[in-house]
């Protein structure tokens, strides 16, 4: 029987690298420059999102200037990120996490960027509103 988000907040714990990021939209003829980036920085945490429109990037925010050749057509997020991991095993079968996640967070008015690995999410929150998401979070964890 999978485990209730009570139960899994319960287990969690909740991490930051400590780096900044920054999101950077490509167009999609930038596929390939943008796979090349993401296999050259080799960091813990990167991401590369395509959808019908675009080229999202999110890497660490000194690889934006080295890159920044590489990165025509790109706009840059105006401000920096910071991750917050999700520290704890999630089953691909497990309803309503990310909801509770971010429906506390929204209430606390921090805007997130979702990411999800396999079998663990993270979040991305504007840099300057990174305490208030991890204290509401953890709070959150303390109340499961």
């Amino acid at each position: 029987m999978p485990k209730s988000v009570k139960q899994i907040l319960a287990e969690a714990k909740f991490y930051s690298d400590d780096e900044p990021y920054l999101l950077v939209r490509l167009p999609l003829s930038g596929i390939t420059a943008a796979a090349g980036i993401i296999a050259e920085i080799g960091d813990p945490f990167t991401a590369l999102v395509v959808d019908k429109d675009e080229v999202t990037l999110v890497v660490p925010s000194e690889a934006v200037e080295e890159f920044a050749a590489r990165l025509h057509d790109h706009a840059v997020s105006a401000k920096p990120y910071r991750l917050l991991t999700v520290d704890v095993v999630l089953e691909p079968d497990t309803v309503g996490f990310m909801a509770v996640l971010s429906n506390a967070l929204a209430a606390a008015g921090v805007p997130i960027f979702p990411f999800a690995a396999y079998s663990r999410d993270h979040l991305l929150v504007p840099a300057d509103q990174f305490d208030l998401a991890l204290v509401t979070l953890e709070a959150m964890r303390v109340g499961a």
